[in-house]
């Protein structure tokens, strides 16, 4: 039981890593794209910014996802090691990581439906007239083919998988 513990959160901390890695490196670039196809449109790309649409990542930004896969993997390494710390652990970040994961990933899952919302419900005549799937396609071509599938893969390990960890920690 605790290894496979340990093996989900070894495979959530990976992803973590993976995709934030990912994001760094080409979000420079996934943000360029975005911003030539809300020009494309006839928009002013600034359109993005004054909707806090970013999706470039900082160094700082970065800190985040490696963070959250040091607490991971440190936390995996627990449950093996000393597993009545590591159970105790768990108990504590696994619920975390189900709400608060759980919502931030599932929002870069839906990220195109939850940005079409925002911008239909805008004021801004302009905002309601972009079409938001053009621009996260583009956005998205400038990232690794891999990247959609495994923040998808991701999104399942924080929130299907951490009920099956907190499961196991109950009948174990």
């Amino acid at each position: 039981m605790l290894v496979v513990i340990a093996a989900l959160l070894y495979a959530t901390a990976v992803t973590f890593v993976a995709a934030g890695l990912a994001a760094y490196r080409c979000g420079e670039a996934a943000q360029r794209a975005a911003e030539v196809e809300v020009a494309r449109q006839g928009l002013p790309k600034s359109i993005l910014a004054q909707h806090r649409v970013r999706i470039e990542e900082s160094l700082v930004e970065l800190m985040l996802p490696l963070g959250i896969a040091v607490i991971l993997f440190a936390l995996a390494t627990l449950n093996l090691a000393v597993p009545d710390i590591g159970r105790t652990a768990t108990w504590i970040v696994q619920p975390i990581l189900l709400l608060a994961g759980g919502f931030i990933t599932g929002s870069q899952v839906f990220v195109v439906r939850m940005m079409e919302a925002a911008f239909r419900r805008s004021p801004d005549p302009a905002a309601r007239a972009l079409d938001v799937e053009s621009v996260m396609s583009a956005a998205t071509s400038a990232f690794p083919a891999w990247l959609r599938p495994l923040i998808v893969i991701r999104f399942v390990l924080v929130t299907l998988g951490s009920v099956v960890v907190l499961v196991w920690l109950v009948i174990g």
